[in-house]
């Protein structure tokens, strides 16, 4: 009896740690995989805050883009619009990608708030099927993806940064 239980035991432990190895294995896949898609600016629909569609095709050419990842009840992302805000004069040379998963009236409001949906080059996207998330493997808020003029991938930001870096960042592409 004894004998049993501990062959049982040991399979079951041998079944987790392949579980394990192959979860870990796929993780580092997808990871991969992600930051290949990402090298460049992926395809992507998302409805604006006006009510029309906006597509990899509706960004500016030859324009540098920052996309930032955000939530209008998260502090960080708040700072991050208001600094935006008073530094718009070093920003006006990119296009600003607001993107969220929230209800479109929340973010209509957040841009009204901070008075970005005056800029030309500012957007505001609504992630309604939650999607952009994944494809540029987010996992904190706010995000900052940034993309050259040729829309190649010069760098992901976790949080908040700084107006300095940010912008010494996109003039060094």
């Amino acid at each position: 009896m004894k004998k049993k239980l501990k062959i049982t035991l040991l399979i079951a432990f041998m079944g987790i740690l392949l579980f394990l190895g192959y979860k870990i294995v796929s993780k580092i896949n997808q990871k991969k995989e992600i930051a290949q898609n990402i090298k460049s600016i992926p395809e992507f629909l998302y409805p604006d805050i006006n009510g029309g569609l906006f597509t990899k095709k509706n960004l500016k050419k030859g324009t540098a883009t920052i996309f930032i990842y955000f939530n209008t009840e998260c502090e960080f992302c708040n700072e991050e619009a208001k600094m935006i805000k008073e530094n718009m004069k070093y920003l006006n040379d990119f296009q600003l990608i607001f993107v969220s998963f929230e209800k479109n009236e929340n973010i209509k409001k957040f841009a009204k708030e901070y008075q970005l949906n005056t800029y030309n080059n500012i957007h505001f996207l609504c992630d309604d099927k939650i999607t952009f998330a994944s494809t540029f493997d987010i996992n904190t808020l706010p995000y900052l993806v940034l993309y050259d003029k040729e829309q190649n991938l010069i760098d992901k930001i976790k949080g908040q940064i700084k107006i300095e870096t940010l912008i010494k960042k996109m003039n060094a592409n």
